[in-house]
């Protein structure tokens, strides 16, 4: 029954949906990807924006604060991809990743020859636009998040989506590749969730700050999550003023908001969350603390990781058919990869849309005919 394993989604290695064999258990070493199923060509999903989009990946380090997951760093050091508007130019777009991520992912290099929609270190466009930050699930790359990402860049948005050091493969400029030191015996998950929020403050502090190289509005800022990610995204809505809006892409919750509750617009997106007309326990728990503008929306025929990059990259790969019919009904549903990316991206750029650029539009009021899939709950 899905809403009894949705704790253990929560801590699954994200991209391990694409195995053949499915693993059972957290961070169970990843098998590779077949190489009869490559495809010659794979690319992000094109973004329905008219703007070029630029990408850049940043290192980062907090210097105050010690790493949880590291005794022996003295210093938190994170990764950052950032997607934002720029003026166009005819230099090669970035990879999904590199071999060397995509081998320790997947045990394959097969997702280094993907790739996105963007512009490698391409000038930022010099108007100042909403910042929103996003946190991929547990034990996922922020490359996982691309999608989403590159749409909302396409539209305007700088959006920058952390690696959470430990918590997944990470890389870094010097070729250092950090494991997931946690995946196995997860210590905490309310600790995670704060990290993550810490993490995710720490990147607003660096790209707001003078010398930070792009054009960012400071008074508009929203931050989006899938998994894990989702429930940090409130948690940082939660504990940030500087923070405007969040958005929880089908991540349970796993710290308490105070009793006041939470004041800021919220967006809930998830699957299969409402089973024979009862709302998901965990998802119900917290409706009742958010007192600001609140939406719940419920996708029936979509899986945990319809609101990710997996689903559209099982498709291209051919993927889909080999994982076991029970495992699929909750990563899945039966959406397909390019419907579950449409509805993502369409939900996620209109509510900040609307709570970041006070932007009109009625896809967050009412079901729509474009996006029938689409269920309101609350």
């Amino acid at each position: 029954m899905l809403g009894a394993v949705r704790p253990g989604v929560a801590r699954l290695v994200l991209l391990v949906a694409l195995l053949s064999a499915i693993v059972s258990t957290v961070a169970s070493p990843a098998a590779a990807l077949p190489v009869r199923d490559r495809p010659p060509r794979v690319e992000v999903p094109e973004p329905t924006g008219s703007s070029a989009i630029g990408t850049k990946s940043l290192r980062m380090v907090d210097r105050s604060r010690s790493d949880p997951w590291n005794p022996a760093a003295s210093a938190r050091e994170l990764m950052v991809s950032v997607w934002y508007p720029t003026a166009g130019t005819t230099r090669a777009r970035a990879p999904y990743m590199s071999a060397a991520l995509s081998g320790a992912v997947f045990g394959s290099d097969v997702l280094a020859g993907v790739r996105t929609q963007a512009i490698l270190d391409a000038p930022p466009r010099r108007r100042p636009a909403p910042l929103v930050v996003a946190s991929p699930g547990f034990g996922g790359s922020r490359t996982s998040l691309t999608a989403s990402a590159e749409e909302l860049a396409s539209y305007g948005y700088v959006v920058a989506v952390v690696d959470h050091t430990y918590e997944a493969p990470v890389e870094f400029p010097d070729g250092r590749l950090e494991p997931c030191r946690i995946c196995v015996g997860i210590p905490d998950d309310a600790r995670v969730v704060r990290t993550r929020a810490a993490d995710i403050g720490f990147v607003i502090d660096r790209l707001t700050a003078p010398d930070a190289g792009l054009s960012v509005d400071a008074r508009r800022i929203g931050v989006f999550g899938h998994s894990m990610g989702g429930a940090a995204a409130v948690e940082a809505l939660r504990t940030d003023r500087r923070v405007d809006a969040a958005v929880d892409l089908d991540g349970d919750f796993w710290t308490e908001p105070p009793a006041a509750g939470i004041d800021r617009p919220i967006l809930l997106l998830g699957a299969q969350r409402v089973r024979t007309g009862t709302p998901d326990a965990n998802w119900r728990g917290m409706w009742d603390r958010l007192t600001g503008p609140r939406r719940w929306l419920d996708v029936p025929t979509g899986g945990h990781y319809t609101f990710c990059d997996m689903p559209w990259i099982v498709d291209r790969f051919g993927i889909r058919d080999e994982v076991p019919p029970e495992e699929a009904a909750w990563q899945y549903g039966t959406l397909g990869g390019n419907r579950a990316t449409a509805i993502t991206r369409a939900y996620v750029r209109a509510f900040f849309d609307r709570h970041l650029r006070g932007r009109s539009g009625d896809l967050l009021d009412r079901p729509s005919r474009a996006y029938p899939e689409v269920r309101f709950v609350g």
